[in-house]
């Protein structure tokens, strides 16, 4: 990606429209996961730092027009935590209010603008809403890679209109998926999971054009199995994907890919926290019983593929881990890329979905060499989709 960077951005006394994704978890009004938030910090540091008059622009879940329970004023307390700083609040992103908490920006000062998606014109990227919100400021920052998916004002129009460059967010992710995909060190290997592989059909076909290693796990799996008429019992399988799976199998067998799955299961009669399983090898799984997790013969597979690998990619758990004990098997497929990548042997990046939730149950988030927060954006890119967020910070338009 050719696209500026903020470090190489003169922002001093500029009014810098910083998007960012403050879509956060939060309950009663209060923010629960503040990873999101916590992101953003370096970002906001050079700003405040280097003199900048930023305004903070984000959504925050899907209101229909300005809906009272939708607004960001609440996410105002912990902003100030995490970054830090005084944070200022006008309550529309246009219009008066917008204007005049531009007024009395002054440099080093912060001011969150009220939710972008209050107009429906956001999400249509707006020509006229986007000239709307580039009039607030001379700078468009986009730290908002979970958004990048979208071709909305904020996220893609605005690119057009100002003078552009990517937050350090957005720069870590760009190079952390560009170090695992675009140009990695191989072999490389793909680690996928979850339940079904029609929600991850595009993933796949992507990722055995590309990598050296494709090793499937939780419920999917199953599906590959089948197609290769393997009895899966009672487990979780998705019969009507069996050609797309085999489709799969058969442009990774021309390009070169090495298909890995399950050799052994976790298995149970009736699932539940802490039920009898029993270990059985996959080509001998008895048709009365369910598959919940990867066995131990197989994390040991995946271990010695593992050795031989220089980077890899991981998206999904391969069992049911938010139940115990069938979390061992991505505990200690967890636990061995991370201990790789503190070794210094592999490039670790992983993201979407349950994947974070995975990791960190696992405790080994902190080792991997990247987690991103982003879900949408992070499979559509490991689809192999353009990112509209992403392409825009290309155009010929630059900052200074």
């Amino acid at each position: 990606m050719n696209f500026q960077s903020l470090k190489n951005t003169d922002v001093t006394g500029k009014i810098v429209l910083l998007r960012a994704d403050l879509n956060v978890p939060a309950k009663d009004g209060i923010v629960t996961d503040t990873t999101r938030i916590d992101r953003l910090k370096p970002t906001i540091d050079y700003l405040t730092q280097n003199g900048a008059k930023t305004f903070v622009i984000s959504h925050f879940g899907r209101p229909k027009g300005i809906t009272p329970e939708f607004s960001l004023k609440f996410i105002q307390p912990s902003l100030e935590k995490s970054w830090g700083v005084k944070i200022g609040f006008a309550e529309d992103c246009i219009g008066n209010p917008a204007t005049s908490a531009k007024s009395a920006l002054q440099n080093g000062q912060v001011t969150l603008l009220e939710n972008v998606r209050f107009h429906a014109e956001e999400e249509k990227n707006d020509p006229n809403f986007a000239k709307q919100l580039a009039n607030l400021g001379e700078i468009y920052c986009n730290d908002a890679f979970s958004a990048a998916h979208r071709a909305h004002a904020s996220t893609e129009g605005l690119a057009h209109l100002l003078p552009s460059c990517a937050g350090f967010l957005m720069e870590a992710e760009l190079n952390a998926l560009s170090a695992a995909l675009e140009n990695p060190t191989r072999p490389v290997m793909a680690i996928v999971g979850g339940s079904k592989i029609s929600s991850k059909l595009s993933v796949l076909d992507n990722l055995v054009r590309k990598v050296d290693y494709l090793f499937l796990g939780g419920g999917m799996a199953n599906t590959f199995l089948f197609a290769d008429g393997i009895e899966i019992g009672k487990s979780l399988c998705e019969k009507d994907m069996v050609d797309e799976a085999r489709k799969i199998m058969a442009t990774a067998k021309a390009a070169n890919c090495q298909i890995l799955l399950p050799i052994d299961r976790i298995t149970v009669e009736k699932f539940g926290e802490n039920a009898p399983f029993e270990i059985h090898v996959t080509n001998a799984m008895p048709a009365d019983r369910e598959a919940v997790d990867a066995g131990p013969a197989t994390i040991e597979m995946l271990k010695e593929k593992l050795a031989n690998c220089k980077t890899v990619l991981w998206n999904g758990p391969l069992g049911v881990f938010e139940v115990k004990p069938f979390d061992q098997g991505t505990n200690a497929a967890a636990a061995a890329v991370a201990a790789l990548t503190r070794d210094g042997k592999i490039v670790s990046v992983a993201g979407g979905g349950d994947t974070v939730s995975a990791l960190e149950h696992a405790g080994c988030i902190a080792d991997f060499s990247y987690v991103s927060s982003a879900g949408g954006a992070f499979l559509e890119w490991m689809e192999g989709k353009p990112l509209p967020g992403v392409e825009a910070l290309s155009s010929p338009k630059k900052a200074a």
